[in-house]
């Protein structure tokens, strides 16, 4: 094993520790849990054999290098976890923007409320 292959492994497995450290923390779900599990589950597998996983995925999708092989899928799954990233962003702002309208009506509701009231007690 090479010492990168080393590097790689020891990386993965502190990144695992963290999250299941985030697990126990509540910050983080048990579904994410078990997808960067799984996650960094096949990145340890191609630490640990990058050139027996590169060519069968090489010869799986037809390409002519193994290293090829590996950028094309991690460019896939790069974009397929920034697509979900933007979609929850998205969802998240759209909440903001409703609770900010809900806040700001309730606000302008207590404003009038609180304009009747002075006025009352002025009379």
């Amino acid at each position: 094993m090479y010492v990168a292959q080393v590097i790689a492994v020891v990386v993965i497995l502190y990144l695992l520790w963290r999250v299941v450290i985030d697990y126990r923390r509540n910050v983080i779900d048990w579904r994410s849990l078990i997808a960067w599990g799984l996650i960094f589950a096949v990145f340890a597998v191609i630490a640990a054999f990058p050139v027996r996983i590169s060519t069968e995925i090489k010869d799986l999708l037809g390409l002519g290098r193994g290293l090829d092989a590996l950028f094309v899928v991690s460019i896939g799954l790069i974009f397929i976890l920034l697509f979900d990233t933007y979609l929850k962003i998205d969802r998240t702002q759209r909440e903001i923007t409703e609770l900010t309208r809900k806040v700001a009506i309730e606000l302008e509701e207590i404003n009038e409320r609180l304009k009747k009231l002075e006025e009352a007690e002025k009379r």
